[in-house]
């Protein structure tokens, strides 16, 4: 058999070809390594009782090139990022939270530091009276006062606005 050097440059338009074949456009230079690495294997492995060499060799080379595009697929597969649609559906419960504290907060203006915990507790952690209570370290009925002095008052902003 001729040296390698030599069937590279005999075999090279074949390399070609099997890439136009497949239709591969994107990283072609890959593609024609694996053709190289096809070409070598096949050298190492054929028996001239099975054949011509260049149709063995044309069937390994491809064969090796299906192999390779099918691990690259393999392998994009776990890259791609979804639709930009679904970026969309995800909520940002960071700057969700932070908003809707922001928001809370505005309507506790006029009630005292107290009475804006328990409203906060309240809405947003949505926790009960006895809730307020233990992680606040003081009574119930101390939570309770918090609670009907935030309500009363914010009656009254909501009956001054109308």
């Amino acid at each position: 058999m001729e040296s390698f050097d030599e069937l590279v440059v005999q075999y090279q338009p074949m390399i070609h070809k099997i890439i136009h074949s497949l239709h591969i456009y994107r990283n072609e230079d890959e593609f024609y390594q694996t053709g190289l690495i096809g070409l070598w294997e096949a050298t190492q492995s054929f028996d001239e009782r099975k054949g011509s060499f260049s149709n063995y060799a044309y069937t390994y080379m491809k064969g090796k090139m299906l192999s390779q595009m099918s691990q690259n697929n393999q392998f994009n597969e776990g890259l791609i990022h979804p639709k930009v649609e679904f970026w969309e559906t995800i909520v940002d419960h960071e700057s969700s939270n932070y908003l809707e504290k922001e928001t809370i907060k505005i309507y506790c203006e006029g009630l005292t530091e107290k009475e804006a915990k328990w409203v906060i507790s309240m809405s947003k952690d949505q926790l009960t009276i006895k809730e307020i209570a233990a992680r606040e370290k003081v009574s119930v009925s101390a939570v309770k006062q918090w609670r009907s002095g935030a309500i009363r008052k914010l009656k009254e902003k909501v009956a001054n606005h109308n």
